[in-house]
Formats: C-alpha cells, sequence, structure tokens
C-alpha cells in the first residue's frame, strides 16, 4: 500500500522511519519533507498549508492512508477534506483537533469530562488577566496554535503584565493557569473514537537552557520509558485522563480519531492536564517510535475505523531511548538558516538520526529552521542511551549549533 506523511520535522522523519519498518512494506511519500526524509522517500513539493493540493495528491498518489504530522493542517480541516475526498486518513477533524486549536476550548472539554487540570480563567485583555492572578509565579498561554512556544512563566507582577501583552496582541486571548509543581509526564495513546489504548510514555524537556532556564521551546529532547510507569500506572493514567475525553467526544458527535497527547503533571494532590495535544508529540515520537516493536501501519489504519483498536496492544523494545535536540543559532527567539551541517556520516550505526530543520542546498544539507536534527541512542539503561546520543550529536557540526546537556540526566538513578 502507499502511506502520505503529512509534515517535515522530526516527527515526520520518525513516522517515516516507524512505517518503513513495517512488515507489509508501504510505498512511503512525504509532502514536504526535509533533507533526510528526502533521502529515504519519494518527495511531493506541497506545502502543510496547501489542504487542497495534500488532497488533490493523495487522490492521485491512490494512497491508501495519509497521516498528518503537524497540528496545523489538523486544525485546518485536512482531515476533514481527505475523508470527504475518499481518502483514509489518521487524525481528528477539525471539530476535534480544537483539543489543541484552543487552550480555552480544552478547558472546557476537561471539566465537561471531569479530566483534573490546573485552576485557570480565560481574559481578553490585561487587566483582566492581572486580575485573575491571585499568586506568583503564574503560568501565561497563549489561546491558539503557537508552535510549542505560547506559554509564559511570569515570576512577578511586572513580568506577568508585560507577558499579556505580547500573548494577547498576538492571539486575541490568554488562559491565565495557576503555576503547577511536580514531575512532567508525556502519555500519547492511540484513539479510534471509541477507545484510548496507550503508547510508552516519555518525558519532554522544554526550556532551551539547563536546568530548565530560559524561554520554552517546541522541545529539546525527551527520553522513554519513564521508570515508575509501568503497565498499571499507564493504563490508571488512561483512564483519568483520555478516556473520559474520548467518551465526551463520541457523545458530543465529534470522535477522536487520531493521537490523543496528554502533557501532565504528576502533583502531590494528584494527576493534572497541562495541555491536550492532537498529534505524535516531538520530540517525544523521536524517542517513543523507535522502541515500537508492533506494526504501526496496522495500528494507524485500526484507528480510523469505528472500533478498530479493539483487542489491540502495542509491544515495545526493553531498550530505553535518549533523543538530544541540536537546534540553530538564536533559537527560539529566532532561527538562522543556511548554515552547512558536518559529520552526518561520522554518526555510528545504531545511532538515530532524524532531520527536522534541513534542506539541500546544491548537494549539501544546511539548517533551515529553529530544531535542525534529533540524535536518539537507544541502551539497556538510561546511562547508555544517553552515552550514545551524546556521542552521535558530539560528531555533528553547525555555527551556533545548540543542544542541552541535561537531557534524561534527571532518570539515571531511577532508570539505569
Amino acid at each position: 500500500m502507499r502511506i502520505l506523511v503529512v509534515g517535515s520535522g522530526g516527527r515526520e522523519h520518525a513516522l517515516v522511519r516507524a512505517f518503513a519498518r513495517s512488515p507489509q512494506r508501504p510505498e512511503l511519500l512525504c509532502a514536504p519533507a526535509n533533507a533526510g526524509i528526502a533521502r529515504e522517500v519519494r518527495v511531493l513539493d506541497i506545502g502543510v498549508d496547501d489542504v487542497g493540493g495534500l488532497v488533490a495528491a493523495a487522490r492521485d498518489e491512490a494512497a491508501g492512508l495519509v497521516v498528518v504530522g503537524p497540528e496545523a493542517p489538523l486544525v485546518a480541516g485536512l482531515v476533514d477534506a481527505l475523508e470527504e475526498a475518499g481518502v483514509p486518513a489518521f487524525g481528528p477533524r477539525a471539530a476535534a483537533a480544537r483539543l489543541e486549536g484552543s487552550k480555552a476550548h480544552a478547558k472546557e472539554v476537561m471539566a465537561a469530562a471531569g479530566v483534573p487540570t490546573a485552576a485557570h480563567a480565560t481574559v481578553a485583555g490585561v487587566d483582566e488577566g492581572m486580575a485573575a492572578i491571585t499568586r506568583y509565579p503564574v503560568v501565561l498561554k497563549a489561546d491558539g496554535l503557537a508552535a510549542g512556544k505560547g506559554v509564559v512563566i511570569a515570576d512577578d507582577e511586572a513580568a506577568a503584565r508585560a507577558a499579556l501583552g505580547v500573548l494577547l496582541a498576538e492571539h486575541g486571548t490568554v488562559v491565565v493557569e495557576e503555576h503547577l509543581v511536580g514531575e512532567e509526564l508525556s502519555l500519547l495513546a492511540l484513539c479510534d473514537g471509541e477507545r484510548a489504548l496507550p503508547m510508552a510514555p516519555a518525558q519532554d524537556f522544554k526550556r532551551i537552557g539547563e536546568d530548565d532556564t530560559g524561554p520554552n521551546t517546541g522541545g529539546m529532547g525527551s527520553f522513554s520509558p519513564v521508570a515508575g510507569f509501568g503497565a498499571a500506572e499507564v493504563d490508571s493514567l488512561v483512564r483519568t485522563v483520555h478516556q473520559p475525553v474520548v467518551n465526551l467526544l463520541r457523545e458530543r458527535g465529534t470522535p477522536f480519531h487520531g493521537v490523543l497527547y496528554a502533557g501532565l503533571m504528576l502533583t502531590r494532590a494528584g494527576v493534572r492536564v497541562l495541555e491536550f495535544n492532537v498529534r505524535f508529540g516531538d520530540p517525544e515520537a523521536q524517542a517513543v517510535l523507535p522502541r515500537l516493536r508492533s506494526d504501526l501501519v496496522d495500528l494507524c489504519l485500526r484507528a480510523t475505523r469505528p472500533g478498530g483498536l479493539a483487542g489491540a496492544t502495542m509491544d515495545w523494545s526493553d531498550d530505553i531511548a535518549v533523543s538530544v535536540v541540536l537546534a540553530s543559532a538564536g533559537y527560539p527567539i529566532s532561527s538562522r538558516s543556511g548554515d552547512p551541517i558536518l559529520g552526518l556520516e561520522d554518526v555510528p550505526a545504531g545511532i538515530e538520526v532524524t532531520h527536522a530543520g534541513t534542506a539541500q542546498r546544491d548537494g549539501v544539507v544546511v539548517t533551515a529552521g529553529g530544531r535542525v536534527l534529533n540524535v536518539t541512542g537507544l541502551g539497556p539503561t538510561v546511562s547508555a542511551a544517553r552515552a550514545a546520543a551524546y556521542d552521535g550529536a558530539d560528531r555533528i557540526h553547525f555555527d551556533g549549533a545548540q543542544l542541552r546537556r541535561d537531557i534524561a540526566l534527571c532518570a539515571q538513578g531511577g532508570a539505569g
């Protein structure tokens, strides 16, 4: 069969690799891809925002499945358009994708479904926002899509007022949320409109700087699995967080098909949902998917059908995966493009390099975005996986490259 992957980041490269491992041996296409993906599959030069072009290409190519990677085309209704054209698509329709498209809507859904989350208020003005703050630090979230960078943690009144001004000017409304303290966890689940089938848990690192300093990014690294979260703990989280949302959306006539990603905070008072995303996490996918031993093609196809995941399970490698992001100069405030990337051919076999913001110019792979590459190491312990990931990362060079040296360092004591 033929599968079209939509997107051009590290997540999409990880998806392409996972699909390529399928015993079904699908023919893979990607639009618009990046320099790394282009070396492995056929590329279609169509942007992720070109809904009409993507639908036409999927029909012309007789795609048996389209897998949508990024959130923006999901929120824009790409899956709706594909399904209406008779093309099977993995991902939620626009009505269900509002869980990520609007933080305020997600809070309303959580309240209706009885899913625990932080105390919050949705505001449309600076004074209204300041009045909603009861203590510092406080979390301020842009209501709409912000590429993982629409969250500000303000430590005092001056910082909160300044952040509200910027976020409101860019997005119109802002969610003011209590600051939660605890351990973060990312838990993704495949959904077929009726049930949620959990994947392996992961933990990501959002801040640009070590020890979680500096501004938020789309993610500077991740690891999977997470010590203390075996099958029983994961099933409990899914019953508390994912399944109530799937049930509610089905009852509302907007069933959720695709990946429901819950960003969780494990507080002393119990689990709290920080956010919902409606697609594979990035960079979580780069740590989770290399460990998956089940056929992802089969799972995604089944998830497009009502009741299709009944009885399905996922098999995972015992290895631990640690994924480190190499980012461009200036990220996340800005990003520099066109810097030649050296050393890719020096990375040892067994260390997985997935491309994100890359392009090929005159036969040379160059930077073309904020997060440039992911380097993923696997091993029987966290220490071994970290050593492999950083060994690979240290062989790659481009001007202004940024990386965190503490990815998964927190896990070494608990998981190896």
